[in-house]
């Protein structure tokens, strides 16, 4: 028999005998044998170790290869996990994969400092110098139980247990450690030339919270030194953009341990933003798209959210004041504001002539999300939105639905982010029938309309099974922050469901009572997750509409205080954001601080300015813009505020 290996070139190798794919890669070129990490064999990635036994395409994979290279850094992880037990023997190992950035491993174990990840760096350098072979063996269900039982390996005795009866369990031993993993690994040990443990935190077993709390390591690894080097440097520019971090130096926010987790305290210059961001929201809702302005409590019963399915479907999301079984009346602050709008709708009978009616409301809501998930402005406990509900036809739903994705659109490219998000059709998961309401068809043909929306729209998108909302499938506009954690900034859900609960209807043509369609959006979202996205997105570096402070003033000496305050004024009186710094400080030093503090612009008055009525410009842009009248300023600046203009220079820099 003659076995036939289609490399990827197209050329074709034929072998009398089956071999593994180390050896074909050696047959290939020994070059490429000892840089080989893997092998994809017809589009799933083995381990070199495997042995081919017919015909099938292979492509042998190197560390330039991304799937090659997180075989690296999975092996990379067992060898830090082999250290950590040296290092720690009464650490419990759990899981260890590899991730875009690099790797991570889960320890149950107190929690590690700085310098433990140092040693546990240097352990993992004596493990790849002493060279150990990976050996994969395999074991019954049963003795492979027993294996992890008596090296007191509880969870993953517990990882073991939830595989089937007859499945055949694979383990890793590199010199005497042994870890439960499919693979697939490197060779040896030796083979892993560049690593660093970055960070550690803390972690829920399987990711729930009322599990066992774990020790995360993260770490990364790459086959040479100096992608490592940058990858560091990269890590390095990530810490100065971390919103939780520069979002606190700038002081636009903090948080206070005696008030809680999740709760910030935006201070004034984060206020200024959030304010801007939620007046221009607000200006196109009511002035160009046609909303109208509710405003409603930030509690109601329990009655409520048993109408709308919220309490049987996000109870323990809420935060629930009373006790059913003891109180008369039991309170909930609301996560969310559909149910109270639509009691809007209904305290007037409406004709089909009156929709669709657009309803927006600057809410402040609240969730009680975990501890382990909140993280600065991200992730919070009480938040404000630009939410609304449109009330539509069902010959309106689908122009209804697209102008909200336009809508989107148009906000994302004002603050300079369309290019950093992804779309996402979230759909029901049909196998989880108790996590949602309707019928299949509607949920079929639901999301039928809205991928065949952005199809038409040309909206690139992927669909993610489970991630609908209870009562409605819906596009999530998701954008990473600099850590590479995704989060959902803009939704827009359809709903056929939720006016049927609430008895919603418009009295159509023929005079009959008919259910409308409900529309659930953002303009723009979350404002306090906006504010940490833009914080990372442009290093503090904010477009100038954005500012808290657009420009500071700098007399040379206190003789020119006067003429600074007058120019303060003129400034003030066209809404232009501005202070005077009247220290008495050397101008280089009121001009470094300045640069420091991220300004867009810098006006320095001495006596020239103040005999001609001029003012220098100085600007994070362009430096020196020269001099010039202080009315030719004021229209520059106003015209860049007013069409919230992004200055290609600043671009450039973020």
């Amino acid at each position: 028999m003659i076995m036939k290996i289609t490399l990827k070139d197209g050329s074709v190798k034929e072998y009398a005998q089956p071999m593994s794919i180390y050896d074909i890669a050696a047959d290939l070129s020994e070059g490429l044998a000892r840089v080989a990490c893997a092998g994809e064999v017809d589009g799933e990635v083995k381990d070199l170790r495997t042995v081919l036994d017919g015909d099938c395409s292979l492509q042998i994979l190197t560390a330039n290869d991304p799937a090659g290279l997180r075989v690296v850094r999975h092996t990379a992880s067992h060898v830090m996990a082999e250290a950590v037990k040296r290092l720690f023997p009464e650490a419990k190992v759990t899981i260890g994969p590899a991730i875009d950035e690099g790797f991570y491993y889960d320890f149950d174990a107190a929690p590690f400092s700085r310098e433990d990840l140092d040693r546990i760096e240097a352990e993992m350098k004596k493990i790849i110098k002493e060279g150990h072979e990976l050996k994969r063996f395999t074991l019954p269900r049963a003795e492979a139980i027993k294996f992890m039982e008596e090296r007191n390996e509880p969870y993953k005795v517990e990882l073991i247990r939830d595989l089937p009866e007859d499945a055949e369990i694979s383990f890793y031993d590199q010199g005497g450690f042994v870890d439960l993993c499919a693979g697939p690994h490197l060779m040896s040990t030796k083979n892993i030339k560049a690593y660093k443990l970055t960070s550690s935190s803390m972690a829920y077993w399987r990711g729930d919270s009322n599990r066992a709390q774990l020790q995360r390591i993260y770490g990364t690894a790459f086959q040479k030194k100096e992608e490592l080097e940058a990858y560091l440097e990269h890590l390095e520019d990530i810490k100065k953009r971390d919103h939780n971090k520069l979002g606190r130096e700038m002081q636009l926010f903090t948080t206070v341990d005696v008030i809680g987790q999740g709760l910030p305290l935006i201070l004034p210059k984060g206020t200024k933003m959030i304010m801007k961001m939620q007046r221009w929201i607000e200006d196109l809702e009511d002035k160009e798209w046609g909303y109208v302005r509710t405003k409603t409590p930030l509690m109601a019963k329990s009655d409520l959210y048993k109408m709308s399915g919220h309490w049987d479907h996000y109870k323990e999301g809420m935060f629930v004041l009373g006790d059913e079984e003891k109180d008369k009346e039991v309170l909930a602050l609301r996560p969310m504001t559909c149910p109270f709008q639509y009691f809007c709708y209904k305290n007037t009978q409406h004709s089909y002539r009156d929709l669709p009616i657009r309803y927006g409301e600057t809410s402040t809501l609240f969730r009680n999300e975990d501890s382990g998930e909140m993280h600065g402005l991200t992730r919070v406990r009480q938040f404000t939105i630009s939410e609304g509900h449109l009330i539509v036809r069902p010959d309106q739903m689908v122009q209804e639905f697209k102008d909200c994705l336009a809508h989107a659109k148009y906000c994302l490219s004002v603050l300079g982010v369309e290019e950093d998000v992804t779309y996402h059709l979230s759909k029901w998961d049909p196998n989880n029938r108790e996590k949602y309401i309707g019928e299949p068809e509607i949920w079929e043909e639901t999301e039928g309309h809205i991928r065949q929306m952005l199809q038409e729209l040309e909206i690139p998108f992927t669909e993610d099974v489970g991630e609908a909302a209870f009562y409605g499938p819906k596009v999530d506009i998701n954008a990473k922050n600099v850590y590479g954690k995704e989060d959902t900034m803009i939704t827009i859900q359809w709903d056929a469901l939720l006016a049927e609960q609430f008895d919603m209807y418009y009295v159509d043509a023929n005079g009959d009572k008919v259910r409308p369609y409900i529309i659930h959006r953002t303009s723009m979202g979350c404002y306090e997750r906006t504010l940490a996205w833009l914080i990372e997105k442009y290093a503090g570096k904010f477009p100038t509409w954005l500012c808290p402070e657009q420009v500071r003033i700098l007399p040379i000496s206190e003789k020119y205080e006067a003429y600074a305050e007058e120019v303060r004024k003129e400034l003030a009186r066209n809404d232009i954001d501005v202070t005077v710094d009247n220290r008495s400080e050397k101008i280089g030093f009121k001009i470094r601080e300045a640069r420091l503090d991220k300004l867009p612009y810098m006006l320095v008055v001495g006596q020239q300015e103040a005999e001609n009525g001029t003012v220098s410009v100085r600007s994070r842009f362009a430096g020196d813009e020269g001099v010039k009248p202080v009315q030719t300023f004021i229209d520059q600046i106003c015209e860049e505020i007013r069409t919230k203009a992004i200055r290609r220079e600043e671009a450039q820099e973020k």
